[in-house]
């Protein structure tokens, strides 16, 4: 009886700290996609054009790509923990910053060190989970991650959209002395709170205790998380032979004659790539002004983005319950054929909107296909690219160089990011249909690519890749 207790006891446990440290996945969320309600209340209050609201936007993700290369080698110094309490004070420190800027550029600042905190936990995160999880339930608890960012980008337009009523439909209205968009940023402060409460009081990883130097610490620690029946003195040893014989890879470890990197490293970095090519990122920074562009008013288009969450999710769910079953190259190759044909749906939907500047409005069937199709295409990615690419980035390179390629590919993802967030608003200026024809080709080219490239992971050991 009292075994089977400590064992609930120990997995439920176990189960507290994952959460508690996906609480940064959440805040990833949140925070990158807070500001898509914030968006045109900010163009209005500093009366900027479409180039540095773009600016602005994607500003966040050059320091994300930033704190995701720093934010490693900071875990090894610091400790894991103290890394994730540094990341949430920095989160907790430039949310009450972006809440009250008195310029663009200000704006901007606290945005970079935002974009910093967010870059640390994307990395902090699911190393930390890697560490302290038993085997038999990683690949469960690692999908927490995925499952917090996409409950923050909920949460965070759910909010938004609250705010917005309270300030009677308009974000530029004042509401207790700020404008409603102020009280968007300024609310990063209360999931940065609970981020920094939690990150006090979980355990740190036995890994990270025994590369500094305290073993019984880490003795109790793999007591608390797998239980007391577990052989702690062979795991111990364990961990050591593996951190004399690990040698951290460097960059030089990638380099290969294609193009100056090992032909695997490319394939992650072009995955990471069209992950974020196809434009995912537009409707979960833009959807609100993208709604409006077409005549939809503010708070409905905040509901619109809401519910292109809640899609994300459900999509995100059955990507998990299938990437074991069915395998990732199918997964991908469903996601990309479905994302190619609801965005070139939406793309011929939006080249009948009529009017000019703020008059501007959707025709009847075409504003529901428009509708229809934005969504469709959340769904097709949610359930492939969103969840496969990162499954796929943690398995498919060889051990010696896994934990370099994936800063690798990561970055190259964030670049891209931002490449994608930092120009939509002209070009959407410029054509919004032609923008969304561009991003129906990339998924069409993302298909290609998966056919002759990549190769099935499913019950394959991580030993035999490469």
């Amino acid at each position: 009886m009292a075994t089977q207790y400590t064992h609930h006891e120990h997995l439920g446990h176990v189960v507290f700290i994952t959460a508690a440290a996906a609480i940064g996945g959440f805040l990833f969320g949140y925070d990158s996609s807070v500001i898509n309600g914030a968006v045109v209340g900010i163009q209005k209050h500093f009366q900027v054009g479409p180039v540095e609201i773009g600016f602005v936007v994607a500003i966040a993700l050059l320091g994300s790509a930033l704190g995701a290369w720093v934010g490693g080698g900071l875990a090894d110094r610091l400790g894991r923990t103290r890394s994730m309490q540094v990341a949430a004070l920095l989160f907790a420190v430039s949310s009450i910053g972006q809440m009250l800027p008195f310029a663009i550029w200000d704006l901007a600042l606290w945005r970079v060190i935002a974009g910093f905190a967010i870059g640390m936990a994307s990395v902090l995160g699911p190393a930390y989970i890697a560490e302290v999880a038993p085997p038999a339930y990683r690949g469960r608890l690692g999908s927490f991650q995925q499952l917090a960012i996409v409950l923050g980008i909920a949460v965070s337009q759910l909010v938004n959209y609250v705010i917005v009523r309270m300030a009677g439909d308009d974000v530029n209205n004042h509401l207790w002395l700020l404008q409603a968009w102020q009280w968007m940023l300024g609310a990063c402060v209360v999931p940065a709170v609970f981020y920094l409460l939690f990150a006090l009081n979980i355990p740190e990883s036995p890994r990270y205790l025994i590369m500094s130097g305290r073993t019984s610490r880490a003795r109790e620690v793999l007591a608390e998380v797998e239980g007391d029946d577990v052989d702690l003195d062979g795991r111990i040893s364990e961990i050591q032979r593996v951190l004399r014989t690990e040698r951290v890879p460097g960059l030089r470890d990638l380099r290969g004659s294609a193009l100056g990197l090992l032909p695997i490293v490319w394939i992650g970095i072009v995955l990471s790539v069209f992950q974020q090519f196809v434009g995912i990122n537009v409707i979960f920074y833009y959807s609100s002004v993208l709604w409006q562009s077409v005549g939809i008013n503010q708070s409905d288009s905040l509901l619109i983005s809401f519910s292109s969450s809640i899609i994300n999710i459900v999509g995100t769910f059955i990507a998990i319950s299938l990437v074991d079953k069915i395998g990732r190259r199918p997964l991908l190759l469903i996601g990309s054929a479905g994302m190619a044909i609801a965005l070139a749906t939406a793309a011929w939907a939006f080249s009948f909107a009529r009017g000019e500047g703020a008059a501007v409005s959707l025709p009847d069937p075409q504003g529901a296909i428009a509708l229809i199709g934005a969504n469709l295409f959340v769904l097709f990615f949610a359930l492939s690219w969103g969840v496969v690419v990162w499954v796929l980035l943690g398995e498919m390179f060889p051990n010696r160089i896994r934990a370099a390629a994936l800063g690798v590919a990561a970055a190259a993802q964030w670049i891209a990011n931002w490449a994608i967030t930092v120009s939509f608003p002209a070009l959407a200026d410029w054509n919004l249909p032609l923008t969304y024809a561009m991003y129906a080709l990339f998924a069409l080219l993302s298909f290609l690519f998966v056919t002759k490239w990549v190769r099935e992971t499913k019950g394959r050991k991580l030993e035999d890749m490469g």
